[in-house]
């Protein structure tokens, strides 16, 4: 029988998960420690490190593991090694082989080391899109001229308007305008509003511990918008929050924007995440224009090897 201990994902593990990800500079908004941590309840979500590589498997929706991470360069022979070690703990709970969430360039790597021995799905309602920071700043040229109007409009209507970062002082005003935000949008327990709802009132509790940066949006006295964020690589901001009142017209693009001067004006790039599918969403994330996506998918054998 493949033994793999796999052991749920607590706050303990971050520095030792986050060591993982520092090496691999992965450009998927799941490449980080918060991320996992904080979706964990709804996904199952444990890690194994299985011969010096890290790997998460999800039980939620159909088991199914991470692509094997490393800390230092490795050849095929370490990552075959690891990798039919997970083949047969799949065969032996008798269920398909199958990878999540895996990226091009994993792909390419898997490729590269065991040609035509596993094919990719890729699915685009979990595909990343990724800006050019200083354009979601500056939003200058005709493209973006309507994110400029709302904003313009946001300031007319709120001239006491006021940007802050995410701290003990507001964290609780935040909460609020989050309760405030799920009955707006009649969360049900059983959709994943709701689930999103328990993630981002589980960050806005943990935002320190988990070395979350967060901006908040004041107008007319009270919030009308938050949101939270880290470094995902060297070159990559990711927000993984961003909550705003829809009937406060420009409040959405307002705070984008200032978030993104105060607390990730470094980073020549911002992953904005994916939209689930959403219509409405995935419009709203194209009238950014993005500069490219993030496209991840589903490994499993190649049928025909």
């Amino acid at each position: 029988m493949m033994e793999i201990e796999w052991k749920k994902l607590e706050l303990a593990d971050r520095a030792l998960v986050q060591s993982y990800f520092a090496y691999e500079q992965l450009g998927n908004c799941e490449a980080c420690f918060a991320n996992n941590y904080l979706w964990e309840p709804f996904y199952e979500l444990s890690y194994s490190v299985i011969d010096g590589f890290l790997v998460f498997l999800t039980s939620g929706s159909g088991r199914s593991v991470s692509f094997p991470l490393a800390k230092e360069a490795y050849g095929p022979d370490r990552l075959g090694k690891v990798l039919s070690k997970l083949e047969t703990y799949f065969a032996e709970k008798e269920r398909a082989f199958r990878m999540h969430l895996v990226t091009e360039k994993q792909y390419r790597r898997l490729e590269e080391l065991f040609p035509g021995k596993y094919s990719i799905t890729f699915v685009r309602d979990i595909a990343d899109y990724v800006y050019e920071t200083e354009k979601m700043i500056s939003l200058a040229g005709k493209k973006l001229h309507g994110k400029r109007n709302h904003i313009n409009k946001f300031k007319e209507n709120f001239p006491d308007w006021r940007y802050e970062p995410l701290s003990e002082e507001n964290v609780e005003a935040c909460r609020q305008m989050a309760e405030e935000w799920r009955i707006a949008n009649a969360c049900d327990e059983k959709d994943e509003k709701h689930q999103e709802f328990c993630m981002t009132l589980r960050a806005l509790e943990l935002f320190r511990t988990l070395e979350l940066r967060g901006g908040v949006l004041w107008a007319g006295g009270r919030v009308v918008a938050f949101t939270l964020g880290e470094k995902l690589n060297d070159e990559t901001f990711v927000v993984h929050i961003e909550k705003a009142f829809a009937d406060v017209q420009g409040a959405y693009p307002m705070i984008n924007q200032q978030f993104l001067i105060h607390e990730a004006a470094e980073f020549p790039y911002v992953n904005r995440e994916e939209d689930a599918g959403s219509e409405g969403l995935r419009k709203a994330k194209l009238s950014y224009h993005p500069a490219f996506l993030v496209e991840k998918g589903v490994v499993t054998y190649n049928e025909g090897k």
